[in-house]
């Protein structure tokens, strides 16, 4: 069996044994607003290492979030959910235009979250990493531009799930970390090809997956969305067994090399 995915099988091994230990927390964010966040702790005193993950268009995802949480809480990481838009009273936006929240105000509650980690005891602060999906993923790409930084603190990783690249790849983009972006080469919600463009980015393609390939459990199907590759509205989502498996192993390997 090739390293990496021993790795991902002795982790997912442990995950499955590993009771879910989150609470509700909130704090300050940039711009003054109470920002509500899901905060998952391993069991022991630590300090342990953190991520920051970012939701995507539709807010808080329960069966994604507990899926990818509980495998880095099991894998020894502390891991933040920020909810963006609950905090502000807004609902989900994927069927949304006109946006009162752009990605580069995303950015200021990945900033936020990460000072707020760094403030705690039991945390590492130089092993703070960036996790985000979709809209979250466009998030974790301004939060990674070479433009502006979180105060006193800086990410060690970020990888960004299926973000849309478009308006990135039409500004100059320039990564100030290392980021990865990971996503499916079917995409017709976010296309792939305009991430390949961005500087200082490593991108990962997966063949035949979409919109959604590493959720634990979505059948492939059809949805409405605000924006689409080829402007109809309607989007294909879906888990991918294979691409989901070869993901959560370059997840898992990139956020140990914190």
């Amino acid at each position: 069996m090739p390293l990496r995915l021993l790795v991902l099988f002795l982790v997912e091994v442990a995950f499955a044994a590993t009771a879910t230990a989150q609470e509700k927390v909130s704090f300050t964010g940039r711009d003054g607003v109470a920002l509500n966040a899901t905060f998952y702790r391993p069991v022991g005193t630590g300090p342990f290492a953190a991520i920051v993950a970012m939701h995507g268009c539709g807010g808080p995802w329960k069966a994604r979030d507990d899926d990818w949480s509980e495998r880095l809480q099991a894998a020894g990481y502390l891991v933040l959910f920020p909810d963006s838009f609950g905090s502000r009273g807004m609902g989900p936006q994927c069927n949304v235009r006109e946006r009162v929240m752009t990605s580069k105000d995303r950015a200021e509650d990945a900033f936020a979250s990460a000072e707020w980690l760094a403030s705690r005891s039991d945390v590492v602060k130089g092993k703070i990493g960036l996790l985000g999906w979709s809209n979250g993923g466009a998030a974790v790409l301004s939060a990674s531009r070479s433009i502006r930084a979180p105060v006193g603190v800086e990410f060690s990783q970020a990888i960004a799930f299926y973000p849309g690249c478009r308006v990135f790849s039409e500004q100059s983009y320039r990564a100030r970390i290392p980021v990865t972006i990971l996503h499916g080469l079917a995409d017709d919600w976010t296309p792939a090809e305009p991430c390949k463009s961005l500087s200082g980015v490593t991108f990962v393609g997966y063949p035949e997956a979409n919109h959604d390939f590493d959720h634990p459990n979505v059948a492939e199907k059809t949805r409405k969305a605000a924006f689409s590759a080829n402007g109809s509205g309607i989007v294909t989502v879906g888990t991918n067994p294979e691409a989901r498996a070869q993901a959560i192993a370059e997840t898992m390997s990139l956020f140990s090399r914190m």
